[in-house]
């Protein structure tokens, strides 16, 4: 059960308006990094969860991104809030009207005259949201890691946002809402490491033959470090093909029937290294392009 408190979870403060903000904001508000997004990826793995803890973590913390998108939808309204009216009553010139819709960045004809200035479900460049936003996968181990990048990079883009309003208000709750994100990867950390063993993800352990084996892939000078060095990696300078010790070559047993008819195409649709046909790239070279 869900329920609506009309107070938001930190104060909303805005200076005066600014389409152009509002429109950077959106990416919080329906981007891939965004509030919404963040509440349905933990929200279904909640519904999912087995692990009474993690299921319990997983739906406060849904819960608490759909507060941060009301905050975030609030600042979005409020920094429009005369550039909606504006455009519905028409009080200005036409070309007047643009201008203060497409100035300062607000560069996305879909947020400013489409939604009216409203707080609509798009990134900032007007992009709908998309479920394709959600990377679940059903495994605990996997997908807390990837909660914690996604929590990451959206304290990144809270620290951009602040970085391009000088508005103390909007500062203050992006600081809030950067500092949760903080708090959240926190969460998802210790939740993480309280399942032993949680690394490799999932129950096949693989192959102990290429698990801690590092090829180096590139020529040039090879930077060394924990990444690729010491007793846990089997390091190889120089791989070569088929490290199976196979021939390298891929194959598959095919049926009498089926092997026949492969072999009839092949016949069929095999190239005359000899041939040197007149096409119609010939026919259409210009004058002085023709070969001696």
């Amino acid at each position: 059960m869900f329920m609506h408190n009309k107070r938001l979870q930190y104060t909303v403060r805005v200076a005066e308006p600014n389409p152009g903000l509002a429109n950077l904001l959106l990416e919080q508000f329906g981007g891939p990094q965004g509030e919404l997004a963040a509440a349905m990826r933990y929200f279904t793995q909640a519904v999912t969860e087995d692990d009474p803890g993690r299921k319990d973590m997983l739906f406060d913390i849904a819960t608490e991104e759909l507060s941060h998108l009301e905050i975030i939808g609030s600042i979005v309204v409020m920094l429009n809030k005369g550039a909606k009216g504006r455009l519905a009553e028409g009080v200005e010139a036409e070309g007047e009207l643009y201008r203060s819709l497409t100035g300062a960045g607000n560069d996305s004809h879909i947020t400013s005259l489409l939604y009216g200035g409203g707080a609509a479900l798009v990134n900032s460049g007007g992009i709908p949201w998309t479920a394709a936003y959600i990377d679940t996968i059903g495994e605990p181990t996997a997908d807390l890691r990837s909660n914690i990048a996604a929590e990451a990079r959206a304290k990144i883009v809270y620290e951009r946002l602040i970085n391009v309003t000088d508005d103390p208000g909007i500062k203050d709750a992006l600081g809030f809402l950067m500092s949760r994100e903080i708090a959240h990867q926190m969460s998802f950390e210790k939740a993480l490491h309280s399942i032993q063993p949680n690394f490799p993800q999932g129950k096949l352990p693989g192959d102990p033959a290429f698990n801690r084996t590092y090829f180096n892939m590139s020529d040039g000078a090879e930077v060394r470090g924990s990444w690729n060095e010491g007793p846990d990696w089997n390091y190889v300078d120089q791989p070569e093909p088929a490290v199976d010790g196979g021939d390298g070559m891929a194959s598959v047993q095919l049926d009498q029937a089926s092997a026949a008819a492969a072999d009839a195409m092949k016949v069929r649709t095999q190239s005359n290294p000899e041939a040197q046909p007149l096409t119609g790239a010939e026919l259409g070279k210009v004058n002085g392009d023709q070969p001696a």
